[in-house]
């Protein structure tokens, strides 16, 4: 069952999950060009809550800050980095948890660079075999934005079935958004 000191007693010492072609880490402090290279870009940004990283600068010092929220363990993504580069393109992890539904929200983000190869749904997949067999996940959901259709094939290909549109559910950048939600529950999760 999911409690919050397991949360934080995993989430502490974030465990590096390995696929085939990716290696999910702690985002550490030497990622900062690979991150703010593909963070800074606005078709990156397009369908995300937040806005591109102005500078450099500004990818360093939100880092340092990860680095203290992975301490205090209330950080749950890890670093989307391609084994035969070693290169960081993007994030996948969980973005909240419901310790009492034993559920959670997954998302993730990757460079441009690297879209339509595959590796989100690689990376979320992780992530999703990870919150049903270590943490005990009954069920795990994640959320995009209504015109992002090519998040919702992720998720769909990573497992999840779609469940419906949250009308104007968010504002986002000033304006009010419609959500799609896609779910799947621990008993419909087939992954070796």
């Amino acid at each position: 069952m999911l409690t919050r000191e397991l949360i934080q007693r995993t989430f502490t010492k974030l465990p590096t999950l390995d696929t085939e072609r990716l290696q999910l880490r702690q985002i550490l402090p030497t990622d900062t060009e690979d991150m703010f290279a593909y963070a800074s870009k606005k078709e990156v940004t397009r369908y995300l809550l937040w806005s591109p990283h102005p500078t450099r600068a500004y990818t360093e010092k939100y880092i340092a800050y990860l680095q203290e929220r992975y301490r205090a363990g209330d950080f749950y993504d890890w670093a989307v980095v391609l084994k035969d580069t070693g290169r960081m393109v993007g994030t996948c992890g969980f973005t909240k948890f419901d310790v009492s539904s034993n559920s959670a929200e997954v998302g993730y983000v990757l460079s441009p660079s690297v879209w339509g190869q595959g590796y989100a749904t690689e990376a979320l997949t992780a992530v999703l075999r990870f919150g049903f067999q270590k943490l005990h996940l009954h069920r795990a959901e994640a959320c995009y934005l209504e015109e992002n259709t090519a998040s919702r094939r992720v998720m769909e290909r990573a497992g999840m079935k779609f469940e419906g549109i949250r009308r104007d559910s968010i504002i986002v950048k000033g304006h009010y958004r419609n959500v799609g939600v896609c779910s799947v529950l621990s008993e419909e999760f087939s992954s070796p």
